[in-house]
């Protein structure tokens, strides 16, 4: 798609004194949230905050993969529904975001995790979701440079395959939500970091930000990793830890890797950019944090994992690491929806699914904003349910290790 490029794909104003819904956090779950509140349901006087520059954080800071082959249905429902937005939203937003559906592997090393991953692709077919057993005859078909040598210390017994899954551009996602609400009149602040905020019985009323206070109808977190710094200033608690997780891009490469390939055995997710760099990523950190830095154990460790399962990147030389902010439940599932506080909403504990969440979770929470109620995908992902005790284990199928 050619789209003509301006000078400035969205406005920097300043703040009013008011508006009717203030969303913390500017990257693109933020951007998303505030492009369907105008989208579907007509309010554009929002303001989105971000501390720094606009999608600097996680929306940065991640390994851009999508798919929605998770195993529980709640899981299944609100990813698959991202997924479905995902294949139409270039068009949606009239701006390109190189959304590639080459597939992702879930590759299989010992009789546990077959018969784990056999038991999701069945889960994932009762929800209507693309999902493939292969044997290791046709992993080799759909990823040649795997090494499925049966003389390796893990070696591939099999992968789970989801075809639609796949990875796109994630700063031109950003943009193109950006642009889109800004268009509507929607206001992008950066350089604006919330302080602290303003209650007046069971409400907010105004969040204090170093740009000045700003008043409130409605009010949405979707701040991350660094949400449970904002509900300690409100005075309740959200069982969410932040970690560190780091990530690495080799320098620019052929067009060798087709796919997505991810192990939990090996510890090791490898896609390629569109530029050509290979993009790898593993585990978060095991300490809690705020770093955003590589560091050369996790290179070390994510390196020999790549050579294992491809020993054609024996050669590659790393360009750059980094580190995100992950925020983590206790069941590795998201908290969406309701507060102690009648008008703020939660949007955080999306671990390492937040960048493949970014379109459903914007439709789910502009809706639950715009109507007072759950939207019913969202419905399950209360804050309540580590109360309750109806949690959504998705520890599995998140792919990493928490």
């Amino acid at each position: 798609m050619t789209v003509p490029h301006p000078d400035f794909l969205w406005h920097n104003p300043e703040p009013e004194s008011t508006y009717d819904v203030v969303i913390v956090g500017g990257g693109g779950h933020g951007l998303a949230t505030a492009h369907y509140l105008a989208r579907n349901h007509g309010i554009t006087n929002v303001a989105v905050l971000e501390r720094g520059w606009l999608a600097g954080g996680n929306m940065a800071r991640n390994t851009t993969l999508i798919r929605s082959n998770y195993l529980w249905d709640e899981s299944a429902g609100i990813y698959e529904h991202s997924l479905k937005l995902w294949e139409g939203l270039e068009d949606e937003l009239g701006y390109p975001i190189l959304f590639s559906q080459r597939g992702v592997l879930n590759l299989a090393h010992t009789e546990q995790d077959i018969r784990d991953s056999v038991r999701r692709v069945e889960a994932n077919r009762l929800n209507g979701v693309d999902a493939e057993w292969l044997d290791p005859k046709q992993v080799a078909e759909v990823c040649p440079i795997v090494n499925t040598s049966a003389d390796i210390r893990y070696p591939v017994l099999g992968a789970t395959f989801q075809p639609r899954g796949g990875i796109a551009k994630h700063d031109y996602v950003a943009w193109g939500f950006a642009r889109s609400a800004t268009e509507a009149g929607i206001d992008i602040i950066q350089n604006c970091e919330v302080t602290g905020f303003v209650t007046d019985g069971d409400r907010v009323t105004a969040v204090e930000t170093t740009r000045g206070r700003i008043g409130a109808g409605t009010v949405a977190l979707c701040a991350a990793g660094h949400t449970s710094t904002l509900t300690d200033q409100l005075g309740f608690r959200v069982p969410v830890q932040s970690h560190p997780l780091q990530a690495l891009v080799s320098e620019l490469l052929e067009p060798i890797h087709p796919t997505v390939v991810m192990s939990n055995a090996v510890h090791v997710y490898v896609s390629q950019a569109h530029k050509g760099e290979l993009v790898m990523g593993a585990g978060v950190d095991s300490y809690n944090g705020y770093g955003q830095r590589g560091a050369f154990h996790i290179i070390e460790r994510q390196m020999a994992a790549a050579v294992e399962l491809f020993p054609v990147f024996g050669r590659a030389r790393l360009l750059r690491t980094w580190g995100g902010i992950v925020d983590v439940t206790p069941d590795a599932s998201p908290i969406v929806g309701a507060t102690p506080f009648d008008n703020l909403y939660l949007n955080c504990g999306w671990g390492t699914g937040g960048f493949k969440a970014t379109p459903g979770v914007g439709w789910c929470l502009a809706h639950t904003i715009a109507t007072g109620a759950p939207h019913d995908i969202n419905a399950p992902f209360t804050l309540d349910r580590f109360v309750t005790g109806a949690l959504i284990d998705e520890h599995g199928a998140a792919a990493v290790a928490h």
